[in-house]
């Protein structure tokens, strides 16, 4: 399935709480985008980033929490 290409140019990027501080594993997500949550690489801000659905987002966080 293809979806609408979504305009991130305004998106206020936040790092998750699951990046570690020294530099690796950055990830940034956006919360203003309702039922989407776009990611990216916080050392590439300029690169691609993903936009995943939000149910789909939090299965993803459920699965990372359930194996510690």
């Amino acid at each position: 399935m293809r979806y609408a290409p979504v305009d991130l140019s305004t998106a206020h990027w936040r790092k998750s709480s699951y990046s570690n501080s020294n530099g690796g594993e950055c990830v940034e997500v956006a919360d203003d985008f309702p039922g989407l949550v776009p990611v990216r690489d916080s050392k590439n801000p300029h690169g691609p980033a993903l936009v995943i659905p939000a149910g789909a987002w939090a299965a993803f966080v459920a699965s990372l929490k359930a194996q510690g």
